[in-house]
């Protein structure tokens, strides 16, 4: 037997006759026909996949907003209506929006963190309620299991992207979630060289959401699920590790004269620090904060720190920064940035497994650089 799972790039696997066929094809057996229906690299990582997050079933497709673009045509339909958290990653704010609306879709945005808020925008057309495990740039953190009572009181269901937390610090389908969409191009991977996302979900959904998948084609190749099932095996000691010098960062630049806020779901001072004790197992990797002296600040900080790149994406082995007003919420108004907390001096950190020591050193470095 291998010790390494083989790579299989084949597109396409021979039948052995008609009835084979469409046996093959209408699930009555197992087995390959075309990989857009699926492949033995994309099958064994989607096991591993719903076995990490403790689901029946894993879909994987080309990106993670192509999971949660999956969600939405296998789920919902015209004249649907879904709730979101006001404080989703930019581009699924636009898709459930925007994108939804073209559809004949409706969306209301809520505070997530506000249970009333969310309780009086759930309605008889509600079908879908989507927060984020630890949203995206400013860390809150979502109470899971009450959310899943209220979109389950109204007949709905509940979509968590967990991408910030990892099935490490959080698996919500255990706190009363019904699906789990993750980026595996970030943390899961964790090395910067896949672009990937997956869709967890019940064994009840699994033939809808199959169908939607072959059909839209929001299919994974067999190089990327064969390169993150290899990150995996790595998964729980880079979570580990990168928690461990994330609170130290976070620690650190909490005494800063010149940071206003640090937001890090493992400081006492988390406006969500209860329900971190209750739901997530460690801080996490990602720390935000903002810098007292607006933009002009944020470049001084971006430009004296060049051992942290800046890469508007997140989850590798090396720390990383981003800069929210001008990437992942470019495309909102200052006025909604604002509405979220995001100020053009807010800089967000993607902490890597590095030494502590030289991620302490370059914060110091750009720190230094504010003035």
């Amino acid at each position: 037997d291998q010790l390494a799972a083989p790579l299989c790039p084949s597109t396409v696997y021979r039948c052995e006759s008609p009835d084979h066929a469409e046996q093959l094809l209408t699930g009555q057996i197992e087995g390959y026909v075309y990989s857009r229906y699926g492949h033995p690299n994309q099958l064994q990582l989607a096991g591993k996949c719903a076995e990490l997050h403790e689901g029946e079933r894993a879909f994987l497709t080309g990106a993670g907003m192509a999971g949660l673009a999956l969600a939405l045509v296998a789920l919902l339909e015209t004249g649907d209506h879904l709730v979101i958290g006001r404080e989703l990653y930019g581009r699924s704010l636009q898709l459930f929006t925007k994108e939804a609306a073209r559809l004949g879709i409706d969306c209301t945005l809520v505070d997530a963190n506000d249970l009333e808020e969310v309780k009086q925008a759930v309605g008889d057309r509600t079908r879908l309620l989507v927060v984020e495990t630890i949203s995206n740039p400013m860390l809150r953190v979502a109470d899971i299991a009450a959310l899943a009572e209220v979109a389950h009181a109204a007949g709905a269901r509940l979509l968590v992207d967990n991408t910030f937390a990892s099935p490490v610090v959080c698996r919500p389908l255990a706190h009363g979630a019904d699906f789990v969409m993750e980026s595996i191009t970030k943390i899961v991977n964790g090395h910067g060289d896949v672009m990937l996302g997956m869709l967890v979900a019940r064994e009840a959904d699994f033939d809808r959401i199959h169908m939607a998948q072959a059909t839209w084609g929001f299919v994974a190749s067999p190089w990327e699920c064969w390169l993150a099932a290899r990150g995996l095996g790595t998964l729980a000691l880079r979570v580990e590790r990168a928690g461990t010098n994330a609170q130290a960062v976070a620690e650190m630049l909490a005494a800063q004269p010149g940071v206003t806020t640090v937001r890090y779901p493992g400081l006492d001072d988390h406006p969500d620090r209860d329900l971190v004790r209750e739901l997530l197992l460690g801080g996490g990797y990602m720390v935000t904060f903002t810098l007292s002296g607006g933009r002009a600040a944020a470049e001084r900080f971006i430009a004296a720190t060049p051992a942290i790149p800046f890469y508007p994406s997140l989850g590798d082995i090396c720390t990383t920064l981003s800069h929210p007003a001008s990437t992942s919420h470019v495309g909102l108004t200052p006025q909604e940035r604002e509405r979220l907390d995001i100020d053009d001096g807010t800089i967000r950190l993607s902490i890597g497994i590095e030494s502590p020591e030289h991620i302490l050193a370059a914060v110091e470095a750009g720190l230094a650089a504010t003035g």
